[in-house]
């Protein structure tokens, strides 16, 4: 692969304190990926260090073939060839749009630099706003400016820290489509840093989850979400449950859902019964009326075109279930349900 990005065994200390145990990822030319975590996860540390602002204590971050972090070597922000998109826009309040744009391209010849920043407002949809201030557009519109500039010297990394966060969760979603169409179209590769799993799912060719400093799993979204690593990157995707299973020397595992067959990647060697975990995802189980397997409505959330139900079963453990709008059921009627699982997710038992 002809990676852009090269972050290798890359770890962080500040204050004698590990902000990044050490992690590895790489970006081919075009990738756009997330680094996703809580609060204190490390990933926005880890975007400061592709972008030379922060250093690291160890490992090293090889850019367009070019060793530019490591312990000895440090390239400044202003030699990296590197866009950054701000959680707060930091758009310069005395210009006008055209000149925020233009900023970053202000020492290239007139013509060239207008031709660029036309050309950018029109793949941002803000033709004609070019003679308009940041207090006069919403806060959308501040945020596509934002972008716009940190294309307008069309650089080979894009860094985009928790962009949308000041928006409705509306707006996020419609900013986020368009985003991911602009820089798929300036071909520019690029790494975002969320918390919102929305915003990662919806714009990422790979996703990384973090934790405590640490990469926990990295892969396609599909596979994120459906062939997690480890409990509490399950967890963190998506909505799910973990059930009570007993894994058989036949390989199948039996839960209070019933028994499946648990795949090739799936199986372990095991002397009579094993414990595990069984990741249940509210995808996996169907509403059915006509199903003899039945379960109690704890809880019920409308969401417009679906209700999500929380699930008792029999044995007291919780899954969750999506259900079209017209089967309004009430908390506390059991309901009967279908399990279609296409992957049979299993954990150990701690």
């Amino acid at each position: 692969m002809n990676s852009v990005v090269e972050v290798d065994k890359v770890g962080v200390e500040l204050g004698g304190r590990a902000v990044i145990q050490p992690l590895s990822f790489s970006l081919a030319h075009g990738d756009i990926a997330c680094l996703l975590g809580p609060s204190g996860s490390g990933k926005t540390s880890m975007l400061r260090c592709l972008a030379g602002i922060e250093k690291i204590s160890r490992g090293h971050i090889v850019l367009y073939g070019e060793v530019v972090n490591s312990k000895s070597v440090h390239k400044p922000p202003e030699q990296r060839n590197v866009g950054m998109v701000f959680q707060d826009y930091f758009l310069f309040p005395h210009l006008n749009v055209k000149q925020n744009i233009a900023f970053g391209i202000r020492k290239k010849p007139p013509p060239e630099k207008n031709k660029r920043v036309e050309q950018l407002l029109a793949m941002i949809g803000l033709s004609g706003y070019g003679q308009r201030y940041p207090h006069e557009l919403s806060g959308g519109q501040r945020q596509r400016i934002a972008l716009a500039r940190a294309l307008a010297p069309k650089p080979q990394l894009l860094l985009l820290d928790e962009p949308f966060s000041g928006l409705d969760s509306e707006q996020r979603m419609l900013l986020a489509e368009e985003t991911k169409k602009v820089i798929a179209a300036q071909n520019t590769t690029a790494l975002l840093v969320t918390h919102d799993q929305n915003e990662a799912f919806s714009m990422s060719d790979y996703i990384g989850v973090m934790k405590e400093g640490r990469l926990l799993q990295w892969g396609r979204p599909y596979d994120i979400y459906h062939q997690p690593v480890s409990p509490t990157v399950a967890e963190f995707i998506g909505m799910s449950s973990m059930l009570q299973g007993q894994l058989t020397e036949e390989q199948t595992v039996a839960t209070a859902l019933g028994r499946f067959a648990v795949s090739a990647a799936q199986r372990v060697p095991t002397d009579g019964e094993q414990t595990v975990k069984v990741l249940i995802r509210p995808d996996d189980v169907i509403h059915d009326d006509a199903s003899s397997l039945q379960a109690v409505i704890t809880a019920k959330k409308f969401l417009g075109a679906e209700f999500l139900y929380r699930l008792r079963l029999d044995s007291q453990e919780t899954i969750y279930c999506f259900a079209p709008s017209h089967h309004n059921h009430h908390i506390g009627e059991r309901i009967g349900i279908v399990i279609d699982m296409e992957h049979v997710i299993l954990f150990p038992q701690h």
